[in-house]
């Protein structure tokens, strides 16, 4: 299928298979669409030409307003629990599907838009999107991607040249964005509230073909569903833990059913280590805190499990044991990523030490980044230079020098792997006052700081010369940094 220059082919299975969930819709015109960044390494992922993609017919297709025949874009229908409260009717409200794509490894993909106008689920809202915050879902998707984070990605940021007003007047954009599927706990609690049994056995049997195809062989298909979910996203939020990611709207629209992290809005990355941490502007609660988010995850995976009752048992009250049961996954789950992943960013491997010993270290050193206020990246990283010698990085961390000495010592005697500390702690990530620093430049039409942004986050790991400012924490007169969610 063609539009002018650009070769797609899309599949539209979600509009066809889950109508019920899907209302056609069209993307609302760009008077001047302009190409801010192009993700040409997904591109060639997903079977795309970049140079098509940046002519003009490209530019239609990475907006919306041009489609190539056979091509169905729909606003998908969910529902969820926003901080806490339910809300029936949520969906796609500056956002469509425009279906989906097999990539050169024949998986399924998702090309969804943001920010292309206003639709059936808009609430009162304009539909639209301002650049800074669509460049923001580029740069932290793309960070948590080169993380090693399943995440959803930016294919591209294009300029509608339609002005945005929120506080100011701000230059519209649209994101295109690439997931494994963009199902969420809140397209089945949508489903479920319908009543209809049948929307609910079809979009399990989706979800299974679509992400979990094992649960298909098992005993209780939807049973086995269920603690696929809650095993994938316990393992994606203790990834969020180790790395000090803050994903700030934690609603259970917001959480996929793949495992993917969505939604990159009042997200940041902590610096001076405190478990009650938030960024989001709304979050007045800390509901979404740092320390708070396997809480929260698990809360919306009970959340989940509710949607499921009808397909777990015809009787409600066995239904419901089966899904506390299996809901009791989840702790052991990301008990264990968390542990390993926290063992491997103090590069001590299995072998290295009893569990217990080890475990106490990690314990300690969280507590020494806690009390000393210290930067949680920073503070991991200085491992590397420790275990090679090199203490004094490390030491110039924390206040209390005779504790840390000794920790120091203890942690040295189980002989930890360097190379193991700089592949577990990362050197470079999004710094917030980089970020805005970047995304202020960007709405002001200069674009370089973001490529650097990006270029610097892709390659996390290895140590580059001239990149010191993207190592280094916020100056102190940066103050308290409050991120929003760009609606």
């Amino acid at each position: 299928m063609t539009t002018g220059s650009v070769t797609t082919v899309f599949q539209h299975r979600f509009a066809d298979e889950l109508g019920e969930l899907a209302v056609p819709w069209q993307a609302a015109e760009a008077p001047n669409p302009r190409l801010l960044l192009l993700n040409d390494e997904l591109a060639v992922e997903l079977g795309l030409d970049p140079e098509e993609l940046n002519t003009p017919d490209g530019l239609r297709l990475l907006t919306g307003t041009r489609m190539p025949p056979g091509a169905t874009p729909v606003a998908q229908a969910y529902a969820g629990h926003q901080f806490g409260g339910y809300s029936p009717r949520l969906g796609d409200g500056r956002a469509l599907l425009i279906g989906e794509l097999t990539d050169r490894e024949g998986r399924l993909r998702d090309l969804h838009l943001k920010g292309s106008g206003r639709t059936p689920f808009s609430r009162g809202g304009d539909g639209l999107a301002a650049v800074g915050p669509m460049l923001r879902e580029y740069v932290m998707g793309e960070a948590m991607h080169a993380l090693g984070v399943p995440t959803t990605r930016a294919l591209a940021v294009v300029a509608t040249g339609r002005p945005v007003r929120r506080e100011t007047v701000l230059p519209g954009a649209v994101l295109a964005r690439v997931a494994s599927s963009h199902l969420r706990v809140g397209t089945f609690q949508y489903a479920a509230a319908t009543g209809d049994l049948g929307l609910l056995r079809r979009l399990a049997d989706f979800a299974i073909e679509r992400h979990h195809p094992t649960a298909a062989l098992a005993e209780h298909p939807y049973r086995a569903l269920f603690e696929s979910v809650v095993v994938a996203q316990a393992e994606l939020v203790a990834r969020w833990m180790l790395l000090g990611f803050v994903h700030g709207v934690m609603n259970t629209d917001n959480m996929t059913i793949s495992g993917e992290t969505i939604d990159y809005g009042p997200c940041a990355f902590m610096e001076a280590f405190d478990p009650a941490t938030v960024f989001s502007s709304i979050d007045t609660g800390g509901r979404y805190s740092y320390g708070n988010q396997p809480v929260a995850a698990e809360w919306n995976l009970a959340r989940f499990a509710e949607s499921l009752l009808p397909l777990l048992a015809d009787d409600q009250d066995a239904a419901v044991a089966l899904a506390v049961e299996s809901l009791g996954r989840f702790a052991p789950t990301y008990s264990a990523a968390w542990s390993t992943g926290l063992r491997a960013k103090l590069g001590l491997s299995r072998a290295a030490g009893a569990v217990d010993e080890v475990d106490e270290l990690a314990e300690q050193f969280v507590q020494f980044l806690r009390a000393d206020r210290v930067d949680w990246t920073s503070g991991f990283r200085a491992l590397g230079s420790a275990a090679r010698g090199s203490a004094e990085p490390l030491r110039g961390l924390f206040l209390d020098l005779a504790g840390i000495d000794d920790w120091l010592a203890r942690w040295l005697a189980l002989a930890p792997d360097d190379s193991l500390l700089d592949r577990s702690n990362p050197l470079y990530i999004p710094r917030n006052h980089l970020v805005e620093d970047a995304l202020d430049a960007a709405t002001a039409g200069d674009l370089a700081l973001v490529r650097q942004l990006v270029e610097v986050v892709r390659h996390p790991w290895t140590e580059r010369p001239g990149l010191e400012l993207y190592a280094a924490p916020a100056p102190e007169d940066f103050g308290r940094y409050t991120t929003y969610c760009g609606t």
